[in-house]
């Protein structure tokens, strides 16, 4: 039993350390007295200059954790705001319908993440940047867009601007 406690007291040790000193996290809101919060991370779309995305979500705390039963899976919600910075820069990028993922973190032990995918407008000069999650059953239709339109906008395309599609 004193080597199960030990590897428990390693294991929040390890995840507590882990979760300090994320460069990205601009905010973090506690919601209740639990010490359940709201984190706020800027995310940078790395083919894109002069964007950026805001992304919220929530994170469990270790009473919720121990009162819900369900130690190692966050909820799936998440809310995304993206906005221009300067003028925007757009590298080699994808031009399909499904897009690209620009970010990726795991909402559970195994299978969950939350994700951030870009994806080309080209009919309407835009990019649209989609939060979701990635679940392996069931999937999940929580999902969170921002746009960015790029019509009265300072963009430089350094493979070439692609043509819309009629």
């Amino acid at each position: 039993m004193n080597r199960l406690a030990t590897l428990a007291m390693a294991a929040v040790a390890a995840v507590t350390l882990a979760a300090c000193g994320d460069s990205r996290e601009v905010g973090n809101v506690g919601v209740d007295w639990t010490g359940n919060d709201i984190s706020i991370d800027a995310v940078a779309d790395p083919e894109v200059d002069g964007v950026v995305c805001h992304l919220a979500y929530f994170n469990r705390s270790f009473i919720d954790r121990i009162s819900q039963g369900n130690w190692f899976e966050d909820p799936s919600y998440s809310a995304l705001d993206c906005s221009v910075t300067g003028p925007i820069m757009i590298g080699d990028i994808s031009t399909r319908p499904g897009g690209e993922e620009i970010f990726k973190e795991g909402r559970s032990l195994i299978w969950k993440s939350l994700r951030v995918t870009r994806v080309y407008d080209a009919a309407n000069n835009s990019l649209l940047y989609l939060a979701h999650a990635r679940e392996i059953q069931q999937g999940s239709g929580k999902m969170s867009l921002s746009v960015i339109p790029l019509a009265g906008e300072q963009v430089t395309w350094t493979n070439g601007a692609p043509t819309a599609t009629p």
